[in-house]
């Protein structure tokens, strides 16, 4: 964002008394001042209706996470597997 100083602002506000004129500035001025806190409570409003309906919202209950222990008690016991030979074919092609 630029870094507007003072001689860039009065560069802007004569630009806008040039082509605004002195009569029309002052209602200018005064409608973009309504806009902005239009805008402003617009915002608030819909941060505030935001920040509610999160405070509405009931917490999960935690349930604490089983230890080890009762994860393999519950698991099934592994049952043996004879090892595959992949490479059978191969084997067959070589001989």
């Amino acid at each position: 964002m630029p870094n507007l100083g003072m001689p860039e602002i009065l560069l802007i506000l004569v630009a806008a008394l040039l082509i605004f004129g002195p009569k029309k500035l002052p209602d200018l001025g005064r409608s973009l001042g309504n806009g902005i806190r239009e805008f402003r409570k617009g915002t608030q409003g819909l941060k505030d209706e935001l920040e509610g309906s999160f405070k509405d919202e009931p917490a999960m209950p935690v349930t604490p996470a089983p230890n080890a222990q009762t994860i393999l008690a519950a698991a099934p016991a592994a049952a043996e597997v004879a090892p595959v030979n992949l490479h059978k074919e191969a084997d067959a092609h070589q001989a």
